[in-house]
């Protein structure tokens, strides 16, 4: 278990989904969890900074986990993931802000792999390890693969971090593909044909 949390974490740092001391992964064992260390750096996660907290309630450990354990504990308790990894993946932060400034409420993406797999990205708020923050992404969750945190990065969901790593990574690749895509505009016949593709949702402002 801590092997695969080893492994997981230098790939989010080498992805460039995280990067310093940013970020937080975990992992469901029974009635526990295996949560990175606060503070820890993701591409060097050994035993030391690992820690394992009861996924029932707080508890002392809790002082030396990620900040952000009560929210993977929420997720855990009113979900079925079994594995959660937490990015500051630069695009997922920008377009968060950018369709929250819109009013919007979700991220919709255009690339076809992200359209089918996520279908949206929904927008939550609440401030870092707060429980309003764990409290909406429990929420949305519970029906998503994946939510963003506005202004603060991507919580994903898998039954193994395998799973959960690919969907990071798929949150990334399609915020990034939109973002370049609302800031070029294409002609609307060109749009009209994307839309006839089935690869632009209706829902997507044009």
């Amino acid at each position: 278990m801590h092997e695969e949390l080893r492994k997981f974490g230098k790939k989010l740092v080498e992805s460039g989904l995280v990067s310093s001391h940013f970020g937080n992964i975990s992992i469901r064992v029974g009635r526990k969890m295996l949560i990175s260390r606060s503070g820890a750096m993701l591409d060097e996660l050994d035993e030391t900074n690992v820690v394992e907290v009861d996924l029932e309630k707080p508890s002392s450990l809790d002082i030396i986990a990620s900040s952000e354990a009560n929210v993977h504990r929420a997720i855990y308790k009113n979900t079925s993931a079994l594995a959660i990894i937490h990015t500051h993946s630069p695009f997922a932060v920008v377009m968060s802000l950018i369709c929250d400034a819109r009013g919007e409420r979700r991220i919709i993406p255009v690339d076809t792999e992200g359209s089918y797999f996520l279908h949206e990205i929904p927008l939550v708020h609440g401030g870092a390890g707060t429980e309003e923050l764990a409290k909406n992404l429990a929420a949305a969750l519970k029906e998503h693969k994946a939510a963003i945190a506005v202004g603060h990065g991507a919580f994903c969901i898998g039954k193994i971090l395998e799973e959960a790593f690919v969907v990071a990574s798929m949150v990334e690749h399609s915020c990034k593909v939109r973002y370049f895509y609302d800031a070029f505009p294409i002609p609307d016949d060109t749009t009209d044909n994307l839309y006839s593709c089935g690869i632009c949702k209706r829902s997507l402002p044009r």
